[in-house]
């Protein structure tokens, strides 16, 4: 039993490793070998920094094809973390508009940096430290995790599904709402960093190393 962290050059790979190192008996790998990524019994999609670089790196590393080909087939459970939900949707308006591998409906937009706070003070993006999140409804990797628990983020972009069936998380920053968790099938993505987030965000890789889709 095997769980592959995809290591394409970008994502916080160790961090995320070790969190699930301490939550799972499974051997975990950091790979970018196609044959230890498709003998694995779970994958887990890490991302961190430009989305243009993200995708960029994924094709660099001749990796976008296995990617798509696990989206597609549901073969075996996948959880994307930060960049890696937002590589799942149509587009990111990021530099000017990204292409991103249009597994989900949905755009990933900019918050507004514009928006005041309560104190009449203009709000910081990027999105940084930790925030509510509220189950839009209920899943599997949501099992032991109260509503509206925190969950830490670093972001300046966030995704905006077009399905609110695809939909099981939302937190609201800057006058928008914040698709956070996100998923179809065998696939669910978040836009918080779980390794970073205490015994919420543990919970939640332990829920993911014994979920059965």
């Amino acid at each position: 039993m095997t769980i592959a962290v995809i290591d394409y050059g970008m994502g916080n790979l160790h961090s995320v490793a070790k969190a699930l190192e301490h939550v799972a008996d499974e051997n975990i790998v950091i790979t970018s070998d196609p044959r230890a990524i498709r003998g694995a019994t779970r994958v887990v999609l890490p991302g961190q920094g430009a989305i243009r670089d993200c995708m960029g790196e994924l094709e660099r590393a001749e990796l976008r094809g296995l990617v798509d080909e696990l989206l597609s087939n549901h073969s075996k459970p996948l959880l994307g973390i930060c960049v890696g939900q937002q590589m799942l949707m149509e587009r990111s308006e990021e530099n000017g508009g990204i292409d991103c591998l249009g597994y989900l409906k949905g755009a990933v937009k900019r918050f507004d940096d514009k928006q005041l706070d309560e104190h009449a003070q203009r709000l910081k993006v990027p999105h940084m430290g930790w925030n509510h999140v509220s189950h839009i409804q209920g899943h599997a990797l949501w099992d032991g995790i109260e509503d509206k628990a925190r969950f830490y983020f670093v972001h300046s972009y966030y995704v905006s599904a077009s399905e609110r069936s695809q939909v099981f998380g939302a937190t609201h920053y800057a006058g928008a709402e914040a698709h956070v968790a996100i998923g179809k099938g065998s696939i669910f993505a978040v836009q918080f960093h779980p390794e970073k987030s205490a015994a919420a965000g543990l919970k939640l890789l332990e829920n993911f190393v014994r979920w059965q889709p």
